[in-house]
Order: C-alpha cells, then structure tokens, then sequence
C-alpha cells in the first residue's frame, strides 16, 4: 500500500529536495536562501517522522524501503551542490562534501550490489546523519543572515541600536562556523560509517568470489 503516513511523507522529501535548488533560480536572496532553509529543514523532519511512525505502528512497505534512501540523499547531494554555488568551492566545504558525496556513492553502489542483503544502520551513522542535516541546515541560515544584512545595509539610528544589529551579524557568523564544524564532524563519521559498511559487505563479496573471509 502506498499511501501511507511515512510513503507521503518521504514523497514530500522527494519533491522538496529539487525545490531546494530551485528557489536560487526562481527568487532573489535572502529570500531564496529562507526557503532553502525551510524546505530543507522540513524535509529532514519528515525524515524523523516517517522513521519514527514506521517503527511505532509496523507502517513498513516495500516502496518506503525503496524511496526513502533515494528521498535522503536527493535531499543531501541537491542541498550540497546549493550550498557549493553559494559559497564557493573552497577547500574548507569541498574536503568535508566530497567526502559526503563519495560515500553516499559508494555506499549505494554496495547496497546494490549486494541486494537482498541489508546492513544494519549502526548508532554512529545516525549520529552522522544528524550532523549532516544540522549543518546543510545551519549553511543555509548563516547564507540567509549574512545575505539579509549585506543587502539591506540598514544604518541604525543610536547607539543602542548600533549594538543590536552588530549583535545580528556577528550571530550570523557563529551560526556558519558552528555549522561548518558540524560538516566536519559528519564527514569524520562519514569515513567512518562508510569504513564499516564495507568491512561488512566485503564479507559477502568475498564469500562469492570463494575466497576466505
């Protein structure tokens, strides 16, 4: 059965991952960078959802498992490549989405291969999984923030007003480094995950080629 609770709610995560990008190329910033936040915001939370309402009323189904890992790394690649054009490919994004994007990859490839096969999801990549989408998230904020001030370039009136928006800006500049240091961490735990998926799945593969574990 299709429509249920979690298959709609990984349906919106399908369409809300191209519409990401798409808020670039219809809307001016900061607008584009608030939807982008919100959309991508969103669409991590039906992730929670759907995985928790699943598990709490036995709502699995053969198209959720088939849609839904193609549901999250839509939303991850799409998301990254965003953030790549709004900052730039500078190293220190490059190095940690890289990472991401090849073991998204390569895991996949595994997965498939590997078909009716399925490795568990260990406590550390859903650990993973939760910095990863703090920190596309926290991206997309601090690029709305900084945006927002840059375009705007308000000129308070009075002292104490001049403190309040040196505040705000100053604010928008945490928002990004801590979220960058989130994209680090993911793409450490990244490596590792991906490490452990393929020790695993070299079991199986080894096994078919008939060579000794």
């Amino acid at each position: 059965m299709i429509w249920t609770v979690p298959n709609i709610l990984t349906i919106i995560r399908v369409i809300a991952a191209p519409c990401v990008a798409l808020s670039f190329a219809i809307f001016e910033r900061p607008l584009a960078d608030w939807l982008a936040f919100f959309l991508f915001t969103g669409a991590a939370f039906t992730d929670f959802v759907d995985g928790w309402y699943a598990r709490r009323y036995n709502a699995h189904s053969a198209f959720g498992k088939m849609l839904d890992p193609i549901a999250d790394k839509a939303m991850v690649i799409i998301a990254l490549f965003s953030l790549a054009v709004l900052y730039g490919v500078n190293w220190w994004f490059a190095v940690p989405a890289t990472v991401i994007l090849l073991r998204e990859v390569l895991v996949s490839g595994l997965r498939e291969y590997l078909g009716s096969i399925k490795l568990d999801v260990t406590k550390l990549a859903k650990w993973k999984t939760t910095a990863q989408m703090f920190a596309i998230g926290g991206l997309f904020l601090a690029a709305g923030w900084n945006t927002y001030f840059d375009i705007a370039n308000v000129q308070p009136a009075g002292e104490l007003a001049a403190r309040k928006m040196k505040i705000a800006r100053v604010g928008g500049g945490y928002v990004f480094y801590i979220s960058m240091g989130l994209l680090w961490i993911a793409a450490a735990l990244t490596l590792m995950t991906g490490w452990d998926y393929f020790r695993k799945g070299m079991r199986y593969i080894r096994e078919a080629d008939g060579v000794a574990p």
